[in-house]
This record gives structure tokens, sequence and C-alpha cells, in this order.
């Protein structure tokens, strides 16, 4: 570390009765207070990497301490949105990846593309190189911030939004999704309304917002057909074909096995299908299947998959034009939208035949 970073003493902390708006902090009396350089606050601002950890976790905490918030006139930003998914390898990625593609096309920007490797929160890596990049905005897919990431973002004036967020991500946060709650009590109410009695559902993972609201869906329609909710055939996946064919597997091996299945997704419809196949049974004629997406391969999978249609390509594009508003200083109206479900009704599903 450079004599110039050193942590001087009896350094004074930051005047709040000038600067920026509200009394914050100036970059100059961050860099003050810190006892270092306002190049080096500055290269800290803009995720340099050639700034001691030290000094960088100093900056850090007095930037959040004392409520820095960069200028929009001062916070130059390259003609690129970033778009961070916790996992990136299914059909449902391409149809959100089209959405913000369409926007930023129409606005005449980049889109760059990142995985947080199946965590629910992005790295410090990824924070560093995006801070480095200066982005119009970030949107992040079934995933999140921890406060002093949001902190980082909030002091460098970046916009981010919160696409189908994984758990709550507070009123403050602006975030775009589906009515989860709803899909799952449509689809469950449709196999009621064909005769379904023995009815099971594989959600996806319970830590995840709207995994819990479609299984929360139902248990609504289960109840509001006087019908009981068995534990046996609530069970948890994780959204990929594995999960619905193994937990498929044990369901259909009981000893009173469901006449019918809501997956909490489309691919693991597909793994329940295989399942079901190798059991020698019939889709529908000895199992019914609701997905939940609406993925184009449903279409054209044998037979057509009944699911919930998830306007995904909807809510990209709705979070893509939210994150650049927030980026003009324009205020969402609403903090949270939610875009309307649909049950789209194929050939998996029919009335039972026991």
């Amino acid at each position: 570390m450079s004599s110039a970073e050193a942590q001087p003493r009896g350094a004074r902390p930051p005047h709040r009765d000038r600067g920026q708006a509200g009394g914050a902090a100036t970059l100059a009396e961050i860099a003050r207070a810190a006892g270092v350089s306002a190049p080096t606050v500055s290269k800290v601002l803009n995720g340099r990497a050639d700034v001691a950890a030290g000094t960088r976790s100093r900056v850090e905490e007095l930037l959040v301490r004392h409520g820095y918030r960069r200028r929009r006139a001062e916070a130059s930003r390259s003609p690129l949105l970033d778009l961070v998914f916790h996992e990136l390898e299914s059909a449902w990625a391409m149809e959100v990846i089209r959405g913000v593609e369409n926007v930023a096309r129409q606005e005449g920007l980049g889109v760059v593309l990142s995985e947080s490797d199946g965590r629910l929160t992005p790295g410090q890596t990824w924070v560093e190189r995006m801070l480095a990049r200066r982005p119009q905005g970030v949107i992040l897919v079934l995933s999140g911030l921890d406060e002093s990431q949001r902190a980082q973002l909030t002091s460098r004036n970046v916009p981010f939004v919160v696409m189908d967020p994984a758990g709550d991500p507070g009123d403050s946060v602006p975030s775009v999704g589906a009515t989860n709650w709803q899909g799952g009590l449509a689809a469950t109410r449709h196999l009621v309304e064909l005769g379904h009695r023995r009815i099971a559902v594989i959600g996806g993972p319970r830590r995840m917002m709207c995994s819990r609201a479609r299984i929360d869906g139902y248990r609504a329609a289960m109840e509001a057909a006087g019908l009981p909710v068995d534990p046996q055939l609530i069970r948890e996946g994780d959204f990929h074909h594995e999960a619905g064919f193994r937990v498929g597997g044990e369901l259909l091996r009981l000893p009173d096995p469901p006449t019918a299945v809501f997956t909490g997704n489309d691919i693991q419809a597909l793994g329940l299908y295989e399942a079901a196949r190798e059991l020698g049974l019939r889709v529908p004629e000895d199992l019914s299947v609701v997905g939940f997406d609406d993925l184009p391969l449903s279409r054209w999978v044998a037979p057509p998959l009944t699911t919930v249609r998830q306007p995904l390509t909807e809510m990209a594009e709705a979070a893509a034009r939210m994150v650049l508003d927030l980026g003009r200083g324009e205020r969402p109206a609403v903090t949270r939208i939610e875009l309307a479900t649909s049950l789209v009704v194929r050939s998996s599903t029919a009335s039972p035949t026991r």
C-alpha cells in the first residue's frame, strides 16, 4: 500500500453540510476520511483492480456509511445492459435473453451475459467486472444482490431490476414477475375439473419464491375442491429434466400413485414423461401432466404439453425498459410488476381412467 493510501491518525469524517443533494458526502470528503487520494476513490468507484484490498474495503465502507451517490452526469456509461442468470443452460433462459435483446436492439445497446454458478447472489468478482464495464443497468434473473452489493451499485448510480426474484426483494427493489400463485391454481383446478382426485405436484427449489407460490396455488385449488392434500404427493424438484424423471418415478411407484401431476416447469414435465414411459404408462391415458412456462418445445413433444404460459419474453422486456427508465432518472409508478399467467390446454391431460 502506498503512503498516500495509509490511514492518517485523527482523520476527520466527511462533512454532511455540502456536496450532493441531501447533504451526502462528496468524493473529496470520502477520500479525506479514508486517508487516500481522490483518484484512488475514483478507481474504487470505477471497479479498477489496481487498489489494495484493505483500501478498497475502507473506501466501500465509507461510501455506504455516508450515502455517497455519483451524479448521473458524472457516471459515464457504456452502451451495455448486464443480464445475470443464476444458471444459464435451458430454453427458459433463451426466452429471457430474447426479451432483453428486443429492447436493447431498439435502444442501440449490447447485452453482456453472466452466470453466477447456481448461486442466488453473484460473486464479488462479477461486481468488480460489472463496475468496470459501467453498464446502463443490470437485470438479475432468479437471483439478487446482498446489502453490500446493492450499496455498491447505488453509490455508482447503476440502476438494477430483479426479474422473477428468488426471494422477497423488498419494497425498495424494482422487480418483475408473473402471477405464479394464480398459475398453480389454474393448473390444478384444470385437473380437478377433469375428475382427478389424486393429484401430485413437483415444485422447484423451496428457496425460490416462484416455486413456493405455484405450490401454494396447488394447495388452494385442492382445498377449494374439498380434496385432501397428501404430503406424499408434494415433492421438491430443481427445475431440471433429471428431477422430473427421478421424483416423477418415485411418485409413480407409490402404492397409490397419482393419476395427474402438476410440475413446476415444462422441463421437469419432460423428465416425468420419460419416467412414465419407462414404467409403461401412457400420457394422458394413464397419467395427466401439466407443466409451467409454455416454452416453445412444449408444443412439439408427444403428446403436446398442457401448461401454464408464463410470458417470459414480455417479462424480460418489461425489466429492460424499467432499468433504462431508472437510468434516465424516471421513478416507476410501482416497484413490483406482475404479468398474468394463463392456462394452455393441449393433449397431455384427460379424464382419469381409474
